[in-house]
C-alpha cells in the first residue's frame, strides 16, 4: 500500500463520553504511536428525552472533529479509520448528523455495531498485554455502552455489548450529582440485571485473568493506587471502600479522592455502579488495567486490512460455511464481478471491494429460500453480526445483493451512478455464471458513458450460449425501465 508521510495511519474513536484521535507510524508490521488527542465531548449527555442529539451537542462535536481534521490533513482515506459507537447507534438523528460530522473531520465515519466495537476493543487490549495462553476477560465501560469479551492471545472468543455506560448511568441515577444509598443500590441492581444474562458465559470460571480498559476502569485504578486503597489495578475490597467514600461525600462535587480528574468526576458514580455490578455478577476479585482500547484496535485492524489479515475475509469465509453456500460458485461470480466493477469509470477501490464481498455472499439466503434467496441474503447481510464490517458497509452489501436479480425498480434506488455500476457488475456476473460450470471467465469488458453501458464479449462467445444471450437481452430491457441503456457488443480476440 502506498502511504504518504512516512507510513502514518490514524484511528478516530467517537465515543459517548470522549472523542479520541491516535496517529501512529507503521514500522515492520507493527504500530508505533506518535500523537494522541482527547476531547471530552460527552456526546451521550447530549441526547434529549426522545434520543435526539441536541443542537448544542452537535455543535460541540463538530468543533472537536474540526480540530481532529486539522491534524489529519494530508493523510489519504486509506490511512484513516474513524468509528462511532453507542450514541451514534441510538441517536434518532444520527444519520442526518453524520454527513456534517464527516465534513468536519474530512474523512468517512463508520457507525459500528456493539459486537464489532467489542472485537476492536479486544484487539487493542490484547496488543498492549504480554503474550499469554491464558483466557482473559476484557471489560470496557464506555460512556453509553459496556463491552465484555473473553479471548485468548489476539483472538476474541466471545463478545457482547450492553446498553449501559458511565454517562447514561450517571444521568439516569445521579442526574443532579447527589449520591444516596438508595440511588447507588438502584444503579448497581439495574446494572446487575443487564449483566445477569451474560453470567453463564462470562463468569470467572471461564477465564483466568480479568482486564479493564478505557476511562472508568483506568480512573478507578488510579484512584485506588493514589489513595493507598489497592495497587496494580482494581480489587473487590477496594470497590467497597470507594463506595463508602462516595456515600459519605453525598455529592460528586464533594468527593475527595487523589487522582480524580475533573473530566471524570461527573460520570464517576455511574461508572462505579456498573463496575461494582460487574465484579459481583461475574465473580471478579481483582482486575488488571491495560492502556490498549478501541482506538488501538482500530489501528491494528486498519493495518490488517492493508496486509494479509483482513478480518473481513475471515468473516466472508465463515458465512459461506455457516450458510452452506456453494463456495466455488460464489468465487466464480465474485471474481468476474470484481473484474467488471474495476473497468467501470466511477467505481472506486472501496466500492469494487464491496461488490466482491457482495458477490461472495450473494447466495447465503439459499439456506432459507430457493426462490427469494436474494431477499434473505440481503436481510442477513444487513442485520447479522459481521466482524470487520461497519453498519454502512453492511447496508451497502445488502443493497447490492438485493439488486442481484429481478426487477431493478423493486431493488430500491442506489445512491449515485457508481452504485448503479456496481449493481450492474454483480448482475452480469450472476448471468454469465448462471450455469454454475467451472469455465474460465470470457475476455469481457464493461464500459460506461453517462447512463449508457456496454458489455463487450468475444466474437462468437454468445453463439454457443443462446440461453445466456437471451438472459442478457432481458437484462438490457430491465435497465431501460430505470433510465439506463445496456448494449451487448462483440470484439475480436
Amino acid at each position: 500500500m502506498r502511504m504518504a508521510d512516512d507510513n502514518l495511519i490514524a484511528a478516530v474513536d467517537l465515543g459517548s463520553n470522549s472523542f479520541r484521535l491516535q496517529v501512529a507510524r507503521v514500522l515492520e508490521n507493527t504500530v508505533v504511536p506518535l500523537d494522541t488527542f482527547k476531547e471530552t465531548v460527552r456526546l451521550g449527555a447530549g441526547l434529549d428525552e426522545r434520543n435526539y442529539l441536541t443542537p448544542g451537542a452537535q455543535q460541540q462535536a463538530l468543533e472537536a472533529l474540526a480540530r481532529f481534521g486539522e491534524r489529519l490533513r494530508g493523510l489519504q482515506p486509506e490511512q484513516v479509520r474513524a468509528v462511532a459507537t453507542n450514541t451514534f447507534r441510538v441517536a434518532k438523528n444520527g444519520q442526518t448528523f453524520l454527513p456534517q460530522a464527516e465534513a468536519a473531520l474530512g474523512f468517512p465515519i463508520e457507525i459500528i455495531g456493539g459486537r464489532e466495537e467489542a472485537r476492536l476493543i479486544y484487539i487493542g487490549a490484547s496488543h498492549s498485554l504480554p503474550s499469554s495462553r491464558e483466557k482473559r476477560l476484557v471489560v470496557d465501560i464506555g460512556g453509553g455502552s459496556t463491552e465484555f469479551i473473553v479471548g485468548r492471545q489476539y483472538n476474541p472468543l466471545a463478545t457482547e455489548s450492553t446498553l449501559m455506560g458511565c454517562v447514561s448511568w450517571s444521568m439516569r441515577f445521579f442526574p443532579d450529582g447527589i449520591i444516596t444509598p438508595d440511588r447507588m443500590a438502584a444503579a448497581e441492581i439495574a446494572a446487575g440485571e443487564v449483566i445477569q444474562p451474560l453470567e453463564q458465559d462470562y463468569h470467572a470460571r471461564h477465564w483466568q485473568m480479568a482486564i479493564g480498559t478505557s476511562g472508568t476502569a483506568r480512573s478507578l485504578a488510579d484512584v485506588m493506587e493514589l489513595n493507598d486503597i489497592a495497587s496494580g489495578g482494581i480489587t473487590k475490597a477496594g470497590l467497597a471502600r470507594i463506595r463508602h467514600i462516595l456515600l459519605d461525600a453525598g455529592h460528586v462535587d464533594k468527593v475527595k479522592l487523589n487522582g480524580l480528574r475533573d473530566d471524570r468526576r461527573p460520570v464517576l458514580a455511574g461508572g462505579f455502579a456498573i463496575m461494582a455490578a460487574v465484579f459481583d455478577l461475574l465473580g471478579i476479585e481483582r482486575m488488571q488495567i491495560t492502556q490498549g482500547a478501541l482506538r488501538d484496535g482500530v489501528l491494528y485492524d486498519l493495518l490488517g486490512r492493508h496486509g494479509q489479515h483482513d478480518i473481513r475475509t475471515q468473516t466472508v469465509n465463515g458465512f459461506l460455511r455457516r450458510y452452506h453456500t456453494d463456495a466455488a460458485q460464489a468465487q466464480r461470480v465474485a471474481t468476474l464481478a470484481l473484474h467488471l466493477a474495476q473497468t467501470m469509470p466511477q467505481v472506486n477501490a472501496a466500492l469494487a471491494l464491496d461488490v466482491y464481498y457482495a458477490a461472495m455472499l450473494h447466495e447465503v439466503g439459499r439456506a432459507i429460500s430457493h426462490t427469494s434467496y436474494h431477499k434473505h441474503s440481503a436481510y442477513i447481510l444487513q442485520h447479522a453480526d459481521m466482524p470487520g464490517f461497519s453498519r454502512r458497509e453492511q447496508a451497502q452489501l445488502g443493497s447490492l445483493v438485493l439488486a442481484q436479480r429481478g426487477k431493478l425498480e423493486k431493488a430500491g434506488k442506489p445512491s449515485g451512478e457508481a452504485l448503479w455500476q456496481g449493481v450492474l457488475a454483480l448482475r452480469l456476473a450472476c448471468i454469465i455464471h448462471r450455469a454454475r460450470h467451472n469455465d474460465p471467465d470470457p475476455d469481457c469488458t464493461l464500459n460506461a458513458v453517462g447512463k449508457r453501458y456496454t458489455l463487450s464479449l468475444p466474437a462468437g462467445w454468445l453463439d454457443a450460449r443462446p440461453l445466456t444471450r437471451h438472459a442478457l437481452m432481458e437484462e438490457s430491457h430491465a435497465w431501460q425501465t430505470v433510465g439506463h441503456e445496456l448494449a451487448i457488443a462483440e470484439h475480436n480476440a
